[in-house]
């Protein structure tokens, strides 16, 4: 039983708070961390919103249990919802899990089949990795744009991470 949640952080320090989205979730797996243009072209006082770092984690979790960490998570990082596409200190999104699924959400994420910022990191992960009904996530990669998604290796999430 795996889910698979995308975190990511464009406000603030970025690396603390995909380290406590980390924390709270507690994956067993947890991949490179990636940095990435935003999506969409939204302006923050006029002015472009900063680079994302992204990362993909795995956990041994039914839907609902992710999801309800994903949204401590948040919380926990100060995450405010006001712009759609907006700056974030911690984002975090159910890509896949195992039902149960909350009233509401859509499983697996419908957006992730076109995102190289959910896609690398969980091909990091996870090289044999299929999002149900699009296909391999390999396979997704070869016919997405992923120019603008650099892998990050001075940077660390997982075990041995500073703190």
């Amino acid at each position: 039983m795996t889910a698979v949640l995308s975190v990511g952080s464009n406000l603030g320090d970025r690396l603390a708070n995909l380290r406590l989205a980390v924390e709270v979730l507690e994956p067993y797996a947890v991949s490179a961390v990636f940095e990435t243009a935003p999506v969409g072209d939204v302006l923050v006082d006029g002015e472009p919103q900063g680079d994302y770092l992204n990362a993909v984690l795995l956990c041994d979790l039914t839907a609902v249990a992710a999801w309800v960490g994903a949204q401590l998570a948040e919380q926990r990082a100060g995450r405010t919802r006001t712009v759609r596409w907006g700056p974030r200190t911690l984002d975090v999104d159910l890509v896949d899990a195992p039902p149960p699924v909350p009233d509401g959400l859509v499983v697996p994420h419908p957006r992730a089949a076109e995102r190289a910022f959910v896609l690398l990191p969980w091909f990091d992960v996870d090289p044999a990795a299929v999002l149900p009904g699009r296909g391999r996530v390999s396979d997704l990669l070869a016919s997405t744009d992923v120019d603008s998604v650099r892998r990050r290796d001075d940077l660390v999430l997982g075990p041995g991470a500073a703190t």
